[in-house]
């Protein structure tokens, strides 16, 4: 998005920057600001979701957006984290009467973010930017509690139960085989035993010294079988 800090006046400048220090310094209870030190007119923050809500636990990361008519013209103010709220669009764009009619620029940024924080507390169905939102919460408040509270845990609350990004386990994935370092239980094919994948073990011996001493007893004989024959002569 481009930068309004040339179509700013000094002066404004001047005011924003000073707001926004103050608001780092000392920010709304469960509210942090990050402020850019490359673009002031676009400031992030985070909202912590107000106890008793679908929105309990999670953290909604937020941006408003100085115009170039700022402080004449209201900020323009934006969820990045996705949310289930009837005064929210489906682009993250927030709908409340003080970023409209209601503005003057006397009330500052402060007074956005809490007005923000106070949204989440009470939706206006009647300004409804999610339709289907501001149906449910008329209609079907604990369905409408419940959508809320779905989106909350996947997108505000860093994963399904908040694992997403967190180092696991090592114990948790796969383990190597308990016989990876043996290499004669590696050369056996499944279901061969060790015997046989050993030559037979002790038994590949004893067949080796029967054979050995079963081709003694033929040479012996032969010697026999020839003395017997030079006899003869």
């Amino acid at each position: 998005m481009n930068s309004n800090v040339e179509n700013l006046p000094p002066q404004v400048l001047r005011l924003v920057y000073k707001e926004v220090s103050a608001l780092a310094a000392d920010p709304p209870e469960g509210i942090k600001i990050y402020p850019s030190e490359e673009d002031i007119t676009e400031l992030h923050t985070a909202i912590e979701g107000p106890e008793g809500t679908p929105f309990a636990g999670g953290v909604f990361r937020m941006r408003l957006v100085l115009g170039k008519d700022f402080p004449a013209a209201p900020p323009k103010g934006y969820f990045l984290t996705k949310i289930f709220h009837p005064n929210v669009g489906h682009k993250g764009e927030i709908c409340v009467n003080v970023l409209k009619r209601d503005w003057r620029a006397e009330l500052g940024l402060r007074h956005v973010l809490l007005t923000i924080k106070c949204l989440m507390i009470h939706p206006n169905p009647e300004s409804a930017l999610n339709e289907e939102a501001g149906r449910l919460l008329l209609e079907d408040y604990t369905e409408y509690a419940s959508r809320a509270r779905l989106l909350t845990e996947i997108h505000a609350m860093g994963g399904h139960g908040g694992t997403s990004g967190v180092p696991q386990d090592p114990a948790d994935g796969p383990q190597p085989k308990k016989h990876a370092g043996d290499p004669t239980k590696r050369a056996m094919g499944p279901g061969v035993a060790p015997s046989a994948a050993l030559g037979n073990g002790a038994n590949g011996s004893s067949t080796t010294s029967s054979s050995s001493s079963s081709n003694s007893n033929v040479v012996g004989k032969k010697k026999t079988d020839k003395k017997r024959a030079l006899r003869r002569l």
